[in-house]
């Protein structure tokens, strides 16, 4: 059991690298964020479900359940959507500064959905994220509406993660994902036709977008989406939104190798972020100290 705990422990962070290269990939597409996302649903919805054809997966839920795989395609395509729109309008480095806060986020959604109380620290590190992100806000006030799609997607996202560690104690991984993908890319399709979004100049993708778009959706989604979600079997939501705010730190040396000067930032941006990061991985280490001397105490 602590050996299988500890595979899925290192092979959320192989997927947390692989998260910190979407954005990247995002940055370099040409396309705009709901395009982007809209192709990105899409084609990983083609491989995950060709997937389940090939494993047999399970595929018949009751009406509730289904409706929960509504509810979170929606919430992830919207994630998804303020993500990349934030990449968009802003860089990498800033919307994954400000993506670290989805950890205390979901400090505050896990004990709705979990029936656990507030922790007090957890507040008082949430506080000091708000100062990180304040320093920030100061130091790059002309992203302004890119930090705050950042803390919309990270708000999602942590709301994402909670909902998806309560489906993954009772369904496969790979359905959920199949629901969640397929429902997320029905939405933005119904919004599409119903704005009048779906033009000549939206198919009009050029070959190098195509292969970006490729990657995005096989490695970054489909493949990334199923593990994710699987790896909750056996850690919980909050330590994997705890990994995932590692995402900064591979992301932002990626796209500072990959993109060079466009992210480049004024050193006090990279005070807050050191201040957000610092505090999310104190408190990890405090949360797994106090987890385990619970297990100690219980196995006495």
């Amino acid at each position: 059991m602590q050996n299988a705990k500890l595979l899925n422990y290192l092979h959320l962070h192989f997927i947390v690298f692989i998260w910190g290269f979407t954005a990247v990939l995002g940055a370099l597409i040409t396309l705009d964020a709901i395009s982007l996302v809209w192709y990105r649903m899409l084609l990983a919805t083609l491989i995950v479900v060709v997937f389940v054809g090939i494993t047999k997966k399970r595929t018949k839920f009751s009406r509730k359940t289904i409706v929960g795989f509504f509810i979170a395609g929606l919430i992830i395509a919207v994630h998804w959507l303020t993500f990349f729109g934030a990449v968009k309008v802003s860089n990498v480095s800033i919307t994954l500064s400000v993506m670290s806060t989805g950890a205390f986020f979901t400090a505050f959604l896990e004990p709705l959905f979990y029936k656990r109380r507030i922790i007090w620290y957890e507040v008082l590190f949430g506080l000091v994220v708000i100062l990180g992100l304040y320093i920030i806000f100061r130091a790059e006030a002309g992203y302004g509406l890119g930090i705050v799609l950042a803390l919309i997607a990270a708000f999602l996202g942590a709301l994402f993660s909670v909902i998806n560690g309560k489906f993954v104690e009772k369904y496969n991984a790979t359905s959920i994902s199949m629901y969640e993908l397929f429902f997320g890319v029905l939405c933005i399709t119904i919004y599409l036709l119903v704005t009048g979004g779906f033009t000549n100049d939206f198919f009009q993708v050029s070959s190098t977008d195509w292969f970006y778009l490729f990657i995005l959706a096989s490695a970054c989604t489909a493949y990334a989406f199923i593990a994710s979600i699987h790896v909750m079997k056996w850690l919980s939501p909050y330590t994997v939104m705890l990994t995932i705010n590692l995402e900064p730190v591979y992301g932002i040396l990626l796209a500072l190798f990959i993109l060079k000067d466009s992210e480049y930032m004024q050193p006090q941006f990279y005070y807050g972020a050191i201040i957000i990061l610092v505090t999310v991985i104190a408190n990890g280490i405090i949360k797994t100290k106090k987890q385990r001397k619970r297990n100690t105490i219980s196995s006495t």
